[in-house]
């Protein structure tokens, strides 16, 4: 019995030898403001987004700015259904959008402060975007329907007073720190260009060093992406970090290695470490790019989610990790405590990133030159 016990202590001992739970240290932590939550809505590209323009205005003009989410998200809405009823149905209308959306409502409306549009109703605390996304449907296939066989110009207008009635009618000028705007004078005061702004991505499918539209659900406005190799596009994200620049990220977090709960996003050597490494330090799968290419076009990596990269940093391995701001809030960080960020690993977003976007004077000169920026 002794001699079982002891054996018994020897295992314990061996087993939280090699147990190691995640400890971070930042090697880069560039500001961005606060964490806020999306509430039940699905916009994320909003979110993320302004959480990215806020930190380049921040490293633009020094000024913190809490930028309006639901006006760039009350801007894009009838882009959404003008393209989904033109094309007649045979498209996606829901809640999801890409980073450049915000980028093309900026560059047509501006920009305006969260404390000149809410997008919030009278007494409402939280957002809950579910019944107004579904009134909006249910009008735009009637209309494509179109029971009176001729699709009456009314229309547009019925949509822009569902958007007034559940987000707020758009601002024409407003006064922020005593002084009046236009939602245009605010971003050339935040020192926003759009036109700065790119988007980068890597898949095989597509020739490297061009521009192409990538098919995905959410990309209804035909936005334009850079491809790279795959370790060109990981080299981007870290030199725009060493230099000081923040990325948007679009990537899939419906992988059991991705958890808000635990802080973390890691992908297992092998799947049977699934449930562990979430909370230990465990090998990680090689990831080429043949293998992100596989798991992109049998569906099991697809854009779910965009949040804000802010940082880098490494656990007591050595292992880098990217610093990524969510949108889901800080209350959901029970066991990783990190306040609403995830730390994800390299593997994992060689693997399920589906793009970043970010200034573009971010590249070094020797992508910028092979893209012809």
């Amino acid at each position: 019995m002794k001699k079982f016990l002891l054996c018994l202590g020897c295992l314990c001992s061996a087993t939280l030898a090699f147990s190691q739970q995640y400890s971070f240290n930042s090697v880069i932590d560039l500001e961005a403001t606060p964490v806020i939550s999306q509430d039940i809505t699905g916009t994320c590209w909003s979110f993320s987004t302004s959480s990215f323009l806020e930190s380049e205005i921040i490293r633009i003009s020094g000024k913190q700015i809490d930028i309006s989410e639901m006006y760039n998200v009350r801007n894009t809405y009838p882009e959404k259904a003008w393209n989904y009823v033109m094309r007649q149905g045979k498209a996606q209308f829901s809640q999801g959008g890409l980073a450049h959306d915000v980028i093309n409502s900026a560059a047509e409306y501006g920009l305006v402060p969260h404390q000149v549009y809410t997008g919030l109703s009278d007494g409402q605390e939280k957002h809950n975007h579910t019944e107004m996304v579904s009134v909006l449907e249910g009008m735009l296939n009637v209309y494509i329907e179109n029971p009176a066989r001729t699709l009456s110009p009314k229309w547009k207008d019925a949509v822009e007073s569902v958007l007034d009635v559940y987000l707020g009618k758009r601002v024409d000028t407003f006064t922020f720190d005593g002084k009046e705007y236009s939602p245009e004078s605010f971003m050339k005061m935040t020192g926003i260009a759009p036109e700065n702004y790119i988007t980068v991505t890597s898949f095989t499918h597509r020739p490297f060093y061009s521009a192409f539209v990538l098919n995905i659900p959410d990309n209804f406005s035909d936005g334009s992406f850079y491809n790279l190799p795959l370790d060109e596009f990981i080299q981007v994200i870290d030199h725009a970090l060493e230099e000081g620049y923040t990325l948007a990220l679009d990537c899939d977090v419906s992988e059991p290695g991705f958890s808000q709960k635990h802080g973390v996003a890691v992908v297992p050597e092998n799947t049977a470490d699934a449930p562990a490494i979430l909370s230990e330090i465990k090998p990680e799968k090689a990831v080429s790019p043949e293998y992100r290419q596989q798991e992109f076009e049998n569906f099991h990596t697809t854009d779910d989610h965009l949040m804000h990269i802010t940082g880098k940093a490494t656990d007591q391995n050595g292992n880098t990790y990217y610093k990524v701001k969510n949108s889901w809030g800080t209350d959901q960080n029970r066991v990783g405590d990190t306040g609403g960020y995830i730390y994800m690993s390299v593997p994992y977003m060689r693997l399920k990133a589906i793009s970043v976007m970010l200034h573009k004077e971010a590249l070094s000169g020797s992508t910028a030159g092979h893209l012809g920026i």
